[in-house]
């Protein structure tokens, strides 16, 4: 059994799935509450689905990009699973998550978060006939240059689309498939047969070095300069 985390954005999603079958899924509206709500939720899955937490057998978790203090708390969380049950662990990276839900259109996905400061975070995959494919890796860019560089009939998701989606149909007309917003809010089962498809090919993360991927540093703000020491200005606290 394979336990998916996604605590990438405001949205969460934990699932259970074993040899490609859902057992149970939980998706819905976090905010930043994080390390208060997914652990509960994930009991409540073990419980209704009557499974033992001792049965996994893989903890997948979306590594980002996406908000910081989200994405730690995931990878954290999957870590301390991953280290207790003695089992396998891997990161996904959550664009490749949220472009895998639309893998059966066969046209190339585009992924898109929103990175702050008028940027985005993107990638673009697509399903070939030497299966799926990362077309253009996860980088930080502008919808402006994003869309310069998109060729062709392009499918677009991840949470941030609906927002942006008049700029991207402005520019690219038809060639711009957007899908319902219903149907773009990312969903674990599809981080858990991500994960499935590396831990079948014996490829998995270890837990010691895995690291979110951040796109941009976190902003940190400097310590002031206030305090007067032997008439100097040094750095410290109010």
């Amino acid at each position: 059994m394979q336990i998916a985390i996604d605590t990438s954005t405001d949205t969460a999603s934990v699932a259970l799935v074993r040899d490609s079958t859902v057992l149970a899924e939980l998706t819905w509206r976090c905010d930043q509450n994080h390390s208060v709500e997914v652990l509960p939720r994930l009991a409540y899955l073990l419980e209704k689905s009557k499974l033992d937490i001792q049965s996994a057998t893989c903890i997948v978790v979306a590594r980002g990009p996406g908000s910081y203090n989200g994405l730690r708390v995931g990878v954290s969380m999957a870590k301390g699973l991953a280290f207790s049950l003695g089992v396998p662990l891997i990161g996904i990276s959550t664009l490749e998550a949220a472009a895998y839900q639309h893998a059966a259109t066969g046209l190339p996905v585009c992924a898109i978060s929103d990175a702050g400061r008028g940027e985005i975070g993107s990638a673009v995959y697509q399903m070939q006939g030497n299966g799926w494919q990362q077309i253009l890796a996860e980088h930080l860019t502008t919808l402006e240059n994003l869309l310069a560089q998109l060729a062709g009939k392009v499918v677009f998701c991840g949470e941030f689309v609906p927002s942006i989606a008049g700029q991207i149909k402005d520019k690219l007309g038809e060639k711009a498939v957007i899908p319902s917003p219903a149907a773009i809010v990312r969903r674990a089962v599809f981080l858990a047969e991500l994960g499935k498809r590396r831990f079948d090919a014996g490829d998995t993360d270890d837990p010691a070095t895995l690291q979110p991927l951040y796109l941009r540093r976190p902003h940190i703000t400097k310590p002031k300069q206030d305090w007067r020491q032997n008439g100097k200005l040094t750095p410290g606290v109010d």
